[in-house]
């Protein structure tokens, strides 16, 4: 066995801790779990339950992809109250190599590794080869990464936090939309509509804007109560949710000139199943004035595979170790 074997890899949201087992090169990912993040007080004590769980010793090398900017030693999360020291959790692991990265830098790493049975398509044509590709997905938060080509071969992984640009709208309703999140936020990052939590705060724009007062409180109600077709202002925070993604995601293609793709990730969009409006999504995506010409064209996935950021991370530590 190679001597950086076995590795425990992770992708940490705000939500849920998602763990796995790398045994050797070339091997299948074993005793993947999901667990909810307020089970455990730490990143270490999760790591720890995980590997007391599934009956595994040390690991030799670990890769954890995390939700938040990595600027140093010090890692404190964005949407979760767990904050660490990298070099502390590498001697409470026990391991010879801990990479921590941000979780949508992990994901982007799985990218081209993916197959048609993990995506589903969202308009657009063929990929270019070898051209930039982008990555955006509402979750807890919004993540946001992409893939640069590098040599011949190579991808470079892009580290950001573009979920917290400024959320830009695309008519009338999503000015008033906007108007009332501003009154609540401040700044409206794209991260305050475009994530779990976001769906409620739409919810709760629209009923400010309506004189009435919120009933749907979690994000769940949200997708539920709009699935079934049971409250309007759940129908149409979805719909908001869809315009302003789609608004979103052209944005960062024109940014990066992803001509590779565009890939949704995170947990939101999948849940949402067919109330997502993909029309509507690849509508405000190529909404872009002079340059729908050179949006039309670019494809657009929803990542459906269950755990792709574990391979990302996986792949991480060979191409970035």
């Amino acid at each position: 066995m190679s001597q950086d074997y076995p590795r425990l890899l992770g992708d940490i949201g705000g939500t849920n801790a998602r763990w796995a087992w790398l045994a050797a090169p070339g091997a299948a990912l074993q005793d993947i779990s999901e667990r909810p993040c307020a089970a455990n007080a730490s990143l270490a004590e999760s790591a720890a339950a995980y590997l007391a769980d599934s009956g595994h010793h040390a690991p030799r090398w670990a890769c954890i992809g995390i939700a938040t900017p990595i600027t140093g030693d010090q890692v404190r999360m964005t949407n979760n109250d767990w904050a660490f020291s990298i070099a502390q959790l590498k001697q409470d692991l026990g391991v010879e190599r801990c990479l921590v990265i941000n979780d949508f830098t992990a994901l982007a790493m799985s990218l081209t590794a993916l197959g048609p049975a993990d995506l589903r398509a969202i308009g657009g044509s063929t990929p270019l080869a070898r051209a930039p590709i982008a990555l955006l997905g509402p979750g807890t938060g919004l993540g946001v990464s992409g893939l640069l080509p590098e040599g011949t071969t190579g991808w470079s992984a892009l580290s950001g936090e573009g979920g917290h640009v400024t959320l830009a709208p695309a008519d009338d309703e999503e000015s008033a939309v906007l108007g009332a999140l501003r009154s609540r936020f401040g700044h409206v990052s794209a991260e305050r509509a475009l994530s779990g939590p976001g769906l409620v705060n739409l919810c709760d724009a629209l009923c400010a804007i309506d004189g009435r007062t919120p009933t749907l409180l979690q994000p769940a109600d949200v997708a539920a109560a709009a699935m079934a077709g049971s409250d309007a202002t759940a129908v149409r925070a979805v719909r908001l949710f869809a315009s302003f993604l789609g608004n979103v995601a052209g944005n960062l293609a024109l940014t990066l000139g992803a001509r590779g793709g565009v890939y949704v990730g995170g947990g939101i969009v999948p849940k949402l199943g067919a109330t997502f409006d993909d029309a509507l999504f690849r509508r405000r995506f190529e909404d872009k004035g002079r340059f729908a010409s050179y949006l039309q064209p670019l494809p657009a996935w929803v990542i459906t595979a269950r755990t792709p950021a574990l391979l990302g991370a996986a792949r991480a530590l060979d191409l970035m170790a």
